[in-house]
């Protein structure tokens, strides 16, 4: 793909170390692209990573993270989507590790991963750990990522009621993440609505954005302190870099105990439409993918 300067959607991003004292080991990226096809698509890519490990090491492995997804996803050829963003993470996870192994003051670091992937107006999404990613379309807000914590696991099998989340001691163990001795599970789950199976949540990937619609990509900063109802509403009602503001300065007011990035996408008014036969569903291949993808997701086969 060939990186250009000014991409087809709106795009904004803030981060702050919050106000714990803590280096801001949050790293984020925003980068556009033109694809190499003879339609020349417009693409856009945003990744966030936040870093786990002390003595700055989190911050270097969220560094490498974002990095190496970014190189990747560039110099890729465009075969589908959720396999280019898996086996980009999958390598950035890598180097991790391989990078603390080889110096003692950065073992056990580590990060999450959130990715978005927008081909003219199809999204496609890859999430490790428990930063988040949400769609937003007129008045309704759903996380399409699912977290990869303890506690969301245990309400999933029904070891925990939702009101006993709040202050739970495991609240933030997470279960998967980047620089893992194995690949870590990329999830491309696709989460329209709370009740979708996963067959159907894989089935989504190459989602047909539309105008006005926001994806916003954030760290456990923000919600670990904001409520999905407060992030809805400030995003109804303030344009998308005062919005983040806004809810930076929300989260810092009610402790600021980790550090905080949001990542805010908008697509304009009349934004073109991909034609059908370059709208980068699978087809036969991807349907093959999907299935293989689950089958990974559900016997942990990584």
């Amino acid at each position: 793909m060939k990186s250009t300067e000014m991409g087809h959607l709106i795009t904004a991003a803030m981060t702050d170390a919050g106000r714990s004292g803590k280096n801001n080991e949050d790293r984020f990226s925003i980068t556009t692209y033109q694809s190499d096809t003879g339609d020349k698509t417009p693409v856009l890519l945003a990744v966030l990573a936040d870093g786990i490990g002390g003595h700055r090491a989190g911050e270097i492995a969220a560094d490498i993270v974002v990095k190496r997804v970014t190189e990747y996803i560039a110099q890729s050829r465009e075969i589908t989507p959720p396999s280019i963003l898996i086996e980009a993470m999958h390598l950035a996870s890598q180097e991790v590790y391989s990078s603390a192994a080889k110096d003692t003051r950065l073992y056990g670091m580590g990060a999450t991963c959130v990715c978005v992937l927008i081909m003219g107006d199809c999204l496609y999404s890859a999430a490790v750990g428990d930063s988040r990613i949400y769609h937003m379309r007129g008045k309704s807000l759903q996380q399409i990522t699912i977290d990869h914590t303890w506690v969301r696991e245990a309400l999933d099998k029904g070891l925990l009621r939702p009101e006993q989340v709040n202050n739970h001691p495991n609240a933030h163990v997470i279960r998967r993440y980047m620089g893992s001795r194995n690949p870590p599970d990329v999830d491309i789950r696709l989460r329209l609505s709370n009740n979708e199976q996963d067959e159907e949540m894989l089935g989504n990937q190459g989602y047909k954005l539309k105008s006005g619609d926001k994806i916003i990509l954030c760290s456990d900063g923000l919600t670990d302190l904001v409520a999905d109802h407060e992030i809805l509403s400030t995003y109804q009602h303030m344009p998308i870099q005062d919005a983040m503001q806004y809810l930076i300065n929300l989260a810092n007011q009610r402790g600021g105990y980790d550090n905080i990035t949001i990542i805010a996408i908008q697509v304009p008014e009349g934004i073109q439409q991909t034609k059908k036969k370059r709208s980068w569903l699978w087809g036969a291949a991807g349907i093959g993918f999907v299935v293989f993808s689950l089958l990974v997701f559900k016997t942990g086969l990584f």
